[in-house]
């Protein structure tokens, strides 16, 4: 996979594990930079992004707290669903290279998904990590709709262990690579979360996408 970025130092606040996968996304080596020479991939809606914080006001009383959230322990996953966009991929656990970068899915398989095999298991407590190509040279790429997806969309986790891990979307937002938030993306949940993430945003000839689309969803069921 081509990169046209050099290395980027992450923000000092971020904990190691989260440095090292800022480092490989601003690097370009998480994520696909090829793409089709015709129409762009949808992007998201502003309207999808995380509300802005709420204004202070009058002191209201507070509700009781929520039942907990469902969590599971360590499972590799084996599948990814989001049937807002009619995906329904194979997962395969995304290892490093000698040189310490994480390999993207196959280019030559692009209706695969990754996961971060060294990160969170998807349906544990904390933040993980899913990835695809949104384009290859060859057509669209498993995340090539991703920016469709909607907020209360469903993102369906099959694991080895035969559980479903049902993510539902919270926000979905567009960073300029730039710019990428890496502590809010990457950085450490005390519940189950996942991350979807595919390039997105202007198309440079030798440099690739601009920005990548970030699909953030929360555990809320387990089938």
């Amino acid at each position: 996979m081509d990169s046209g970025n050099e290395p980027v130092e992450p923000s000092p606040s971020c904990t190691a594990s989260t440095k090292f996968l800022v480092f490989l996304l601003l690097t370009g080596m998480l994520l696909v930079v090829t793409a089709l020479r015709g129409d762009q991939p949808p992007q998201p809606s502003s309207t999808q992004a995380f509300s802005p914080p709420a204004q202070p006001g009058p002191r209201t009383t507070v509700s009781a707290t929520p039942p907990s959230a469902p969590t599971l322990p360590p499972s590799d996953p084996v599948r990814l669903r989001i049937p807002a966009i009619g995906v329904d991929a194979p997962l395969t656990r995304l290892t490093l290279d000698g040189k310490g970068a994480l390999r993207p899915p196959p280019a030559d398989k692009p209706a695969l998904a990754g996961w971060y095999g060294d990160g969170t298991s998807p349906g544990s407590v904390g933040t993980a990590v899913t990835t695809g190509h949104v384009d290859t040279p060859a057509g669209p790429g498993v995340f090539y709709r991703l920016g469709v997806v909607a907020k209360g969309d469903t993102v369906q986790i099959t694991r080895a262990d035969r559980r479903t891990a049902v993510f539902t979307v919270d926000a979905v937002e567009l960073y300029d690579k730039e710019t990428f938030p890496d502590e809010k993306v990457y950085g450490s949940s005390r519940r189950a979360e996942l991350r979807v993430i595919t390039c997105g945003g202007d198309y440079a000839e030798g440099t690739g996408y601009q920005g990548n689309v970030v699909v953030y969803a929360t555990l809320t069921a387990v089938a």
